[in-house]
């Protein structure tokens, strides 16, 4: 009993040490090697030590000299590098996909419209916002495929890649190009004018939107959703306003006053919106709003 009790913990721990060095293994290759070959073949002893060399090669002092460019580049930028700005990319994620995308409109205009029916949280907000991200993703698309083709794949193409600095301007002018065709649709180019003015004074005034900085051009673009999802919303109140007002009358005049309106409007309004095809109206809408990427 005693030998295969200590037959069992060697085996467990000659599988700790090899689960230890499977999962070193990744961190230990240079970044550009891909999964598939790490499956397919483990590097020799002569690889550990080459690799480890061109990683010790790059000192913190010449990191630190060679800035953003030098750190993000395939050959300076460590596994723990690659770390740090996958998290930093991950947490900015969110307010990226807000303020360059379409999620600010469609969002408001659904939580409008939940308001405007009057069915407190219904529906959920994570439904809303599955909906708005799903339809974000779907007008979005273009403009993401052009930043990939543009900007990604030039400067992740290990035989002739490009500068970070030319790869950020490939990429952020589809972005640029998506928000100020949605500006110039929806008639709000004062709110650019209105945000550049407050920028440091500058020698000659804009011609166009791509003289516009990003900081003048990213709260107009949001100022300018907020304006259309609001008008866009004004229209979904109305028809269930007048039902509100003709129940609330109705109500009044038969003297019910201790009856809540919107208890009796409710069902009504569920079906009005259910025999037109709401939703699909809804979104048939805001899916048109949008002026076309080109």
């Amino acid at each position: 009993m005693e030998n295969c009790f200590s037959t069992f913990q060697r085996n467990i721990s000659i599988s700790r040490f090899f689960l230890t060095i499977v999962i070193a293994i990744p961190w230990v290759l240079d970044g550009q090697l891909q999964a598939q070959e790490i499956r397919r073949s483990y590097p020799t002893t002569t690889e550990f030590e080459s690799t480890s060399d061109e990683i010790s090669g790059l000192q913190l002092s010449e990191l630190m000299q060679g800035g953003p460019e030098l750190w993000t580049s395939p050959k300076g930028m460590t596994s723990t590098l690659q770390v740090m700005l996958l998290l930093t990319v991950l947490s900015l994620a969110p307010a990226i996909l807000m303020m360059t995308t379409s999620f600010v409109r469609i969002i408001v205009v659904l939580s409008l419209l939940r308001q405007a029916l009057g069915t407190q949280q219904l529906p959920p907000n994570q439904v809303i916002a599955s909906l708005s991200l799903f339809l974000t993703f779907l007008l979005m698309t273009p403009v993401w495929n052009e930043v990939y083709h543009e900007a990604i794949l030039p400067y992740t193409d290990s035989s002739a890649p490009i500068s970070l600095e030319k790869a950020w301007d490939a990429g952020v002018r589809p972005v640029r190009r998506f928000m100020a065709q949605q500006i110039e649709s929806g008639g709000n180019s004062e709110d650019v004018r209105l945000f550049y003015h407050y920028l440091p004074a500058t020698s000659t005034e804009p011609q166009t939107y791509d003289d516009v900085p990003l900081q003048a051009l990213l709260p107009a673009f949001v100022l300018s959703e907020l304006k259309t999802a609001f008008l866009i919303g004004f229209q979904i109140y109305l028809p269930f306003l007048i039902l509100d007002i003709v129940v609330a009358s109705v109500t009044i005049s038969m003297g019910m006053l201790m009856l809540p309106p919107l208890m009796i409007s409710l069902p009504f309004k569920l079906m009005l919106f259910v025999l037109v095809d709401g939703w699909h109206l809804i979104v048939g809408m805001l899916l048109e709003s949008f002026a076309p990427f080109s």
